[in-house]
């Protein structure tokens, strides 16, 4: 079964996995603004990609009236909310909603905005960046799109995106517990980020501090515990490779959020560090690395926005 999806945004992440369904075979529009529209119209969607360059003439609109089966959403969290606005005229009442974004207080608000019948778990890890021309570029071979069901309803969709992208390269899973995979990225993603930020530094260099090993675990730690008492315990197997990720001497691996900062950007902060804090303490859980890691991204965001 062919769907009509509608694909927010041609950026990166948007871009590619929408790519990847038309070369499925599927029936994509990219809601896009003005200027990524003449783009479009002008050079098609170019994808540089080690698992195979995409290059197809997209179909691109600027506004829509008509609901679709499948909207495909991967915004940062701070543009959530105008993202829920804009995809609103295309929600029809059987449209599924697939969010790819960190962290898990968006489904709280697309829930309330659409009903948790409409609105799918998902998740990426994937490194990719888009050239000035709208060139998309994916940065290494590595890609994992997992993505399942929240409520019955929404899994017929996923088995036909799953069918859809198993005609292509890319790895795809379709999840039986998309909430808890969500969890395993989630306190993973939350101590990279609070220490990263926090540190201003990269892994490795961290672990250079005389404290930065026990600095590091014991956020972790924090993090892990938050996700235990959510009933969501990190698998022996997830720990040890967050253990293994966190613990890599002379590692360069940083959260794009600490990118952000040094670009005195918007940051994730509050969806992800903050929001971890939040779940922690309504279960009542001493965390005060996790909270030094979130009053620091908060004192970022209230001097950022008084400047």
């Amino acid at each position: 079964m062919t769907m009509r999806v509608l694909v927010l945004g041609a950026g990166a992440t948007g871009g590619f996995y929408g790519g990847h369904l038309m070369m499925a075979g599927e029936n994509v529009t990219f809601l896009v603004r003005p200027k990524r529209h003449a783009q479009l119209m002008e050079n098609g969607l170019s994808v540089i990609s080690p698992v195979g360059n995409i290059t197809l003439p997209a179909q691109a609109v600027t506004r829509v009236s008509k609901p679709f089966d499948l909207i495909l959403l991967s915004c940062k969290a701070y543009d959530l909310d105008a993202a829920i606005e804009t995809i609103r005229p295309a929600v029809g009442p059987d449209t599924r909603i697939l969010p790819v974004l960190n962290g898990l207080n968006h489904l709280e608000r697309l829930d309330a905005a659409f009903g948790v019948e409409r609105v799918m778990g998902g998740l990426c890890h994937l490194t990719i960046t888009m050239d000035p021309d709208g060139t998309i570029r994916h940065l290494n071979a590595f890609n994992r799109l997992t993505f399942g069901a929240r409520h019955p309803v929404q899994a017929p969709v996923a088995d036909t995106l799953a069918q859809g992208y198993a005609k292509t390269p890319l790895t795809v899973v379709n999840s039986a517990d998309i909430v808890h995979d969500m969890w395993e990225k989630f306190y993973f993603l939350a101590t990279l980020a609070g220490a990263t930020t926090l540190m201003r530094a990269p892994i490795g260099a961290i672990l250079k501090a005389p404290d930065g090993l026990a600095f590091i675990n014991g956020l972790l730690d924090e993090c892990t515990r938050v996700a235990t008492a959510a009933g969501h315990p990190p698998s022996a197997e997830r720990d040890a490779e967050s253990r293994y990720h966190l613990n890599k001497e002379d590692s360069a691996l940083s959260a794009s959020m600490m990118r952000d900062i040094e670009k005195a950007g918007p940051t994730e902060g509050e969806h992800i560090v903050g929001d971890l804090l939040r779940r922690g303490r309504e279960f009542g859980l001493d965390l005060p690395l996790l909270t030094l890691a979130a009053t620091h991204l908060r004192a970022y965001e209230a001097r950022r926005g008084a400047s």
